[in-house]
């Protein structure tokens, strides 16, 4: 039986004020430290459309860091959001929005669009963000393509491995097109390894409508994803129409993941290790467990890309590279306390 209630009040006001110390912390420190009260005051002025006070800290905080944090708040949310979905409805703890190997083909879409200098100059997010989501919605209709001819049923079993196949044959063919990619080979190589140093306002405004549609419907299938938790049989038993779930589920995931690979690149392990912490807090009843990853992942990709652009400054380390050290880390603490719960 999964767990029933609500979160208590305090629960969401630890949650929201956890997020807004992330943002403050984050627009504050940096190559330039900027005093918090300074940068709390420039960003409220940029908010209520007021001038700068300070031009120096308003270039800084506002024009620079306040779209990267946004960025990298928007990413977390989604990413994180995703990766609970799915190890809900696979039931496998190990499984996050890459699992189907949508991260893999939108990133193959990136490096074909950086390494031949595809542009689409008529279109506000071209280029680079076009290609890396077509590519995620062309590996999800392979791949359900290929499921749908193994297994008519789209067993979660049968989809977890055609995506680590794919996600295998993606990645020697992003090597190979590295590999003759010439002098932009360097960028490629940071890109694929995460990186939001360019993000703009726009890239935050995609990013949100995004997790406005997709996450919005990823939230509204809490219960069936409850229902999962017993077993696909049982959920189509007490009236859970398995097949749409699981398409609807997975065109979201596939959505919101290709999506996050175009604006900042492949950032591993925020969808597998944030829903396992705030499960921790929370429950597993994703009625609850859904809404508080969201906070959980904004607030773990905002404090690694602070430690990125912090911890060697001025040089910047790639994002993915700080999530996959300290995602990796956490994620051995977890297996380790739950096999002492079994024992």
């Amino acid at each position: 039986m999964v767990e029933r209630g609500r979160y208590r009040p305090v629960v969401w006001v630890l949650f929201v004020v956890a997020t807004l110390a992330a943002v403050v912390v984050c627009l504050s420190l940096g190559s330039v430290r900027v005093p918090l009260p300074d940068a709390a005051r420039e960003v409220g002025r940029f908010l209520t459309g007021r001038p700068a006070f300070d031009k120096t800290v308003w270039s800084i905080v506002v024009t620079v860091r306040f779209p990267r944090v946004l960025v990298a708040g928007l990413m977390g949310a989604s990413l994180s959001v995703s990766g609970c979905a799915m190890q809900g409805l696979l039931k496998n703890p190990l499984a996050d929005g890459t699992t189907l190997g949508i991260s893999s083909g939108a990133g193959l879409g990136a490096v074909i669009a950086i390494a031949f200098g595809i542009q689409i100059p008529a279109l506000p997010f071209a280029g680079t963000t076009i290609m890396a989501a077509a590519f995620s919605f062309l590996s999800l209709l392979v791949i359900l393509t290929l499921a749908y001819q193994i297994d008519r049923s789209l067993s979660s079993n049968t989809i977890i491995l055609l995506g680590i196949i794919f996600s295998m044959f993606i990645a020697s063919l992003s090597s190979i097109i590295i590999t003759f990619a010439g002098e932009k080979a360097g960028t490629i190589l940071f890109w694929t390894m995460g990186s939001l140093a360019s993000t703009t306002f726009a890239n935050a405004a995609l990013l949100f409508f995004s997790l406005l549609v997709f996450g919005g419907i990823l939230l509204s299938m809490r219960r069936e994803l409850n229902a999962f938790a017993i077993g696909e049989e049982n959920a189509l038993h007490v009236g859970v129409d398995v097949k749409r779930t699981k398409l609807l589920v997975l065109i979201s995931v596939s959505a919101l993941t290709g999506i996050c690979v175009s604006v900042g690149g492949t950032i591993g392990f925020v969808g597998l290790v944030t829903p396992h912490m705030v499960r921790y807090l929370v429950g597993p009843n994703h009625l609850r467990l859904m809404p508080a990853v969201l906070f959980g992942g904004a607030i773990f990709l905002m404090l690694s890309d602070l430690a990125a652009r912090t911890l060697f400054s001025p040089r910047e380390l790639p994002i993915g590279v700080v999530t996959s050290l300290i995602g990796a880390v956490i994620f051995v603490n977890i297996i380790v306390a739950a096999m002492r719960k079994v024992k």
